[in-house]
Parts: C-alpha cells; sequence; structure tokens
C-alpha cells in the first residue's frame, strides 16, 4: 500500500496544477474535522533558514519532554521526511492512514465540484490528520511558499508565528522587491498572536513591525546581537536560526524550557542538505537563492579556517530555471577560491541546461568547468578529480542534494545518521 501511495503522490503534480484558494483548503479540513484547531501550531516563514529554525524548535521541545510533529518542505529522497514525530519520520502505518483518509475526503469533495488539491495541498491535509491522530504536544509547521497565500496559511490560529531571513527568492510569484516579498511572508501574522522575527533586514522588519502593529500582534525582533553562542555551529548562519527558535520558546514560556534544556537540544540537531558533512571532505548545502548562497559562502570560509594551503575548493552544482542563478554564480567566483566546478542538469523539468551554468562558471572566472546530463555522472567525475585532503562542497539545488543522497545510500557511501 505504502508503494501505492507514494506513487499517487507522485503523479499529483502532472495532473493537478490549480491551487485551491484557502477558504477551499478550509473546507477541505473542515471535511475532515478540523484536526488543526485542536492543535497547538507553531507557524514558521521566511526566505532561508525556515527548515533550520523547525528543526532547532523540535529538538529543543523533544529534549524537554514534549512530543512535537514537525511538517517540512521540502523532502530530499522520500516524501514520509516531510512527517515528522520528535525529529524521526512517522511510522508507515501512521503516513498510510493519513494519505488513505485525506484521498477519500478528496474523492467525497470532487463530487461536490471542488478541484483536486496540489501535491503541497495534499501533504499538508496529510499532517494535520497524522498529527490529529497522534496529538503531539506542538506542531511545527513549515510554509510551503510565501505566506499570505500559502496552503499552511488555512491554520487560522497557531499558538505563534516566526519569520526567518528574507531576502529574494521566488520573485515572480511573490514580488521583486525585499519589500514585497516581507509583505507575503508578513501574511501568516495573526491578531493578538506573537510574531517573532528576524531583525537583520531593515526593510523586511519595517514591513513585518507595520503588520504586526495593524493586527495588534506581540512583536519580537531577533537581531544579530542576539545570536546563539552556546554551541558551536558547522555554519554561523545557524547561530542565528537557534537564536529565532529559543526566542519562540521564551516568548511561549513553557515549563521545563531552560538553557540547559535549549543547549542540549540544539547539540543535538541534525538537519540533512544544510552544511551536511557527509564524507570528511565532502558537503552538501541546499543553498539556492543568493542569500542562501551568501551564508554558505560565509559557512564554506570558516570551514576553511586555519585549513592547509595546499587544499584545494571543488563545487558540484545545479539550478533550476526560477532562480537568479547568475548572480548565484557571480557571488561563488568572486568570493571562493574555486579549483574546480561541475555542473549537472538536474532531472525535474525545471532543471537548467548545464552547458548553460558551465558558460557562467567559465565568464564568472573558473577555467577549470564540466558538465554533465546526468547526477551520477557528475558525482563520480567530482569526487574522482578531487585530490586527497580536497574539499567537495555540492550547491545550488535541493533538488540536487536529494538526488546526491540518493546515490550515495544506492552506492552505500557514508552518509550521517
Amino acid at each position: 500500500m505504502e508503494e501505492q501511495a507514494r506513487a499517487y503522490l507522485d503523479q499529483i503534480p502532472f495532473w493537478t496544477r490549480k491551487k485551491n484558494t484557502l477558504d477551499a483548503v478550509g473546507d477541505f479540513l473542515k471535511a475532515l474535522g478540523d484536526p488543526q484547531k485542536r492543535m497547538k501550531i507553531i507557524h514558521v516563514a521566511g526566505t532561508n533558514g525556515k527548515g533550520s529554525v523547525c528543526a532547532d524548535l523540535t529538538a529543543i521541545l523533544t529534549q524537554a519532554g514534549y512530543r512535537v510533529g514537525t511538517f517540512i518542505s521540502p523532502h530530499l529522497v522520500d516524501v514520509k521526511e516531510r512527517f515528522l514525530l520528535n525529529g524521526r519520520q512517522i511510522s508507515e502505518e501512521a503516513f498510510e492512514a493519513g494519505f488513505c483518509r485525506v484521498r477519500a475526503v478528496t474523492e467525497a469533495m470532487m463530487e461536490q465540484g471542488y478541484c483536486h488539491p496540489t501535491f503541497f495541498e495534499f501533504v499538508f491535509l496529510m499532517a494535520m490528520t497524522i498529527y490529529g491522530e497522534l496529538q503531539p504536544d506542538f506542531v511545527v509547521l513549515e510554509t510551503g511558499l510565501g505566506g499570505r497565500l500559502d496552503t499552511t496559511n488555512a491554520v487560522d490560529r497557531p499558538v505563534v508565528c516566526v519569520i526567518t531571513s528574507i531576502s529574494l527568492d521566488h520573485t515572480m510569484y511573490l514580488g521583486d522587491t525585499i519589500a514585497k516579498i516581507a509583505s507575503e511572508k508578513a501574511g501568516i501574522i495573526k491578531p493578538g498572536i506573537p510574531i517573532i522575527f528576524d531583525d537583520n533586514q531593515p526593510e523586511a522588519s519595517a514591513v513585518i513591525r507595520a503588520k504586526a502593529m495593524e493586527v495588534h500582534a506581540p512583536a519580537y525582533p531577533v537581531g544579530e546581537e542576539k545570536s546563539y553562542r552556546d554551541v558551536k555551529f558547522v555554519a554561523p548562519y545557524q547561530a542565528m536560526n537557534a537564536a529565532l527558535a529559543v526566542e519562540v520558546l521564551r516568548v511561549l514560556n513553557l515549563p521545563g524550557i531552560t538553557d540547559k534544556t535549549c543547549r542540549k537540544g540544539l547539540e543535538q540537531v541534525h538537519w540533512p542538505g544544510r552544511m551536511e558533512q557527509v564524507e570528511p571532505d565532502i558537503w552538501l548545502d541546499g543553498a539556492h537563492n543568493p542569500g542562501g548562497i551568501r551564508a554558505f559562502i560565509r559557512a564554506v570560509k570558516e570551514t576553511a579556517a586555519g585549513k592547509a594551503s595546499g587544499e584545494q575548493l571543488h563545487l558540484l552544482f545545479a539550478a533550476v530555471s526560477d532562480k537568479d542563478y547568475h548572480e548565484m554564480i557571480r557571488m561563488l567566483c568572486r568570493e571562493l577560491p574555486l579549483s574546480r566546478v561541475t555542473v549537472v542538469h538536474l532531472s525535474s523539468e525545471r532543471g537548467l541546461d548545464p552547458e548553460i551554468l558551465a558558460d557562467q562558471f567559465r565568464s564568472a572566472g573558473c577555467a577549470q568547468v564540466e558538465a554533465f546530463g546526468n547526477t551520477k555522472e557528475a558525482l563520480h567525475a567530482a569526487i574522482a578529480g578531487k585530490g586527497s585532503g580536497d574539499r567537495l562542497y555540492v550547491v545550488g539545488s535541493l533538488y540536487l542534494i536529494g538526488e546526491i543522497k540518493k546515490l550515495l545510500q544506492e552506492t552505500g557511501r557514508k552518509q550521517d545518521a
């Protein structure tokens, strides 16, 4: 049954592209018994760092003895990665039960004239159904795209809202300025519900503050000076994400949440595809927009600090067509001493022609660039071309990270647990 469920979900994007309105999503939830109304939901939006904040919140709450459901996106290898309980994937039984319940309701709603849910709408409805049955103490809910019109915004009474760092991404959907994108993200802010937000981008902060004031939502800004320094993180940007999570829990004022709990929880966080070291000299990072690449570059420089001067830095890169890959490549070539670049075409229909990417890298000053049509060949070439002790970073798209992780699993190469 589980393979039938996965096959059904995989096929949804091919024949269902029309997005339902939030009112329609609300009708689906009502048909499911409005499970979200019985949950304490922490709603998280933002351009970069959403997943990390969700992971941090989950780890700390779990460390304090709470049961935590976490709904995240995207998945890297298996769709079940989107549904977590205490940081681990839910059981196959819970997954199948959630799928069957949503499919049955979907068929009934379609008979009434409703559109079939999109892929994201379907898995969101599954999450609400699954956590409605599992009854965790808290549900950490990550938005998919934007905020105001995002499917998850059908949840109208979270216990707290969070907005992570904001930068230019998905501009064709969310707007072409920081202020416009911030306005979409701020759409998750609810009357009277606390909003915790990254206060390091003045233009975004002004929009968030204005929205909070408009709906009388208590606002709690978190600036760089509050970055959480009690834990050594692999990437420096994780200190800011941790600070947001800690501030959320401070505002909620929950029993059992102490400085020690926060520290111990954060020490145990493992977030796949975010500066994830899969071998001593290979890292995976899902940075896929200029803001993410900026944070990635900072992390690489810190990782390389104090290393032998003879080490070389290799890059395996891919991107999808609706991202600002021109700026991403320019930043990478300007800021990092890249010895060798391997580019590849993703299996996604949105994947860019690798020759286009290769030309971009060459134009930006990288001389040694190879292009491949599939990830298996690209990974083999990138590893084969790397000298002993050299570092290989895989970056540019979460689709790429998923494909690489699947290949590593199939070949039995070491990955972090």
